[in-house]
């Protein structure tokens, strides 16, 4: 009868809940041959992040890094606005970021030699060029590892809403992967994909499930798995329906805006690291209308540009007026930058060799843009920025020594960090 009974909740299904990877819900063996540093000796600026990643790589000069004075052919078609920091501006589309731009570090002196996606989206997602021996864990996978024991909530340390982009754990194993909610959260029918399956259990089924789990080779690990499903805090995280209306329309009701909202949930309720992705931002065509007019069909002022500004405005502005900003950092990037000159299709193409990134919260000193590129956009002009730079100085600041080891499943150490040095003018 028990094996019968086993049904929705067996073994599989437990383990399919994010396949037991948010909470280190693996062998205690895969566990064991985790980090061997613990990140001693790094002072912890901020409890939590949320990086927002722009898939496909966003025009810098489009966004954070006009050049208003270039030929036609690199200016592009959208005009600039000032920002709080005297003599910067940013395009006219972000105009409500903008405004908060005291609060913000613009990094405009990245650089980077990988212009192909997934090589790309690796190097800025770990602070590893890609090896062809050797998957390195991406930002989340290392938080949940080193911060396994001080673990402080029941929902996953890492999560990506509504999808993960090469954000996986690599060789720190699947219990460090991400738990991705699936689904769109500016759906009013919006639920986590991993746990919407337990609605049709009730809880003592569940409990004599779970029991005779326990009996076979289940540990605490699984209960960890249980703990989410069942728990009242953990659903209440991910329902935005509980947010007033007034909230919801000040981050925006599409896609981006309501992952942003998601987002300041789950950190406020113990989420070590969460990554929003806004795909999309392949421009090689009519940049005019992806970024700025939206498709069509599509009310005006939907572009990819406007959508980012309220989300992330909005975001920022809330972390802030609760005081949840200086132990929050909000990374913003994506893969590489865009063509200084615009093509025959109107759009940008891959651009590696300059590109921005944008850093508020935790700590970080706000109303200073960090670097420059050059008068058309194409290389950095001083200060040349590297991702692994950039990974090395998040790592600090979240309180994780970018010099700790990390073991291999085969035993080698590795580096958190290997060829970074720390972005200084982001460490307060």
């Amino acid at each position: 009868m028990e094996m019968n009974e086993i049904g929705q909740l067996q073994r599989r299904d437990f383990v399919r809940i994010g396949g037991l990877t948010a909470f280190g819900l693996s062998s205690a063996d895969s566990l064991r041959r985790s980090a061997t540093a613990s990140g001693h000796g790094s002072k912890i600026r901020a409890k939590s992040c949320i990086l927002i990643w722009l898939d496909g790589g966003p025009s810098h000069i489009d966004t954070f890094d006009p050049k208003p004075d270039a030929p036609a052919e690199v200016r592009g078609p959208f005009g600039t606005v000032a920002t709080r920091i005297p003599g910067v501006h940013f395009s006219e589309m972000l105009s409500k970021t903008a405004a908060i731009s005291d609060r913000l570090a613009i990094v405009r002196s990245m650089t980077s030699p990988l212009g192909e996606h997934g090589l790309a989206n690796h190097y800025l997602l770990t602070g590893y060029k890609p090896s062809p021996v050797l998957q390195y864990p991406s930002y989340g996978a290392v938080v949940s590892q080193q911060r396994a024991s001080t673990r402080r909530s029941v929902l996953p340390p890492y999560i990506a809403v509504p999808e993960s982009r090469s954000m996986g754990a690599g060789y720190l194993g699947s219990q460090h992967d991400p738990f991705v909610t699936g689904g769109d959260p500016a759906k009013p029918d919006f639920q986590v994909r991993d746990l919407s399956f337990y609605h049709d259990v009730d809880l003592a089924r569940a409990n004599r499930r779970r029991d005779f789990l326990s009996r076979l080779d289940a540990d605490d690990q699984y209960e960890r798995a249980y703990g989410l499903i069942t728990s009242e805090d953990a659903k209440s995280a991910f329902d935005l329906a509980s947010e007033p209306e007034a909230v919801r329309s000040r981050y925006g009701t599409r896609t981006f805006g309501q992952s942003c909202l998601l987002a300041r949930r789950l950190i406020q309720r113990g989420v070590d690291l969460v990554t929003v992705t806004s795909t999309g931002w392949d421009t090689h065509g009519q940049l005019s209308l992806q970024l700025r007019d939206g498709f069509a069909g599509a009310k005006a002022g939907v572009g990819l540009v406007p959508t980012f500004d309220q989300g992330y405005s909005a975001l920022i502005e809330d972390l802030d007026d609760r005081g949840m900003l200086d132990e929050t950092l909000v990374v913003v990037m994506g893969e590489f930058g865009r063509t200084p000159k615009i093509n025959t299709q109107s759009g940008r193409d891959h651009w590696p060799r300059a590109f921005s990134a944008v850093i508020a919260g935790g700590s970080v000193p706000g109303g200073q843009v960090i670097g420059a590129s050059d008068r058309l956009g194409e290389s950095p002009k001083d200060n040349p920025i590297t991702p692994g730079d950039l990974a090395y100085t998040i790592y600090q600041l979240l309180g994780i020594d970018p010099n700790g080891l990390l073991t291999t499943p085969d035993g080698r150490p590795v580096a958190i960090n290997q060829h970074g040095v720390a972005i200084k003018q982001l460490i307060a």
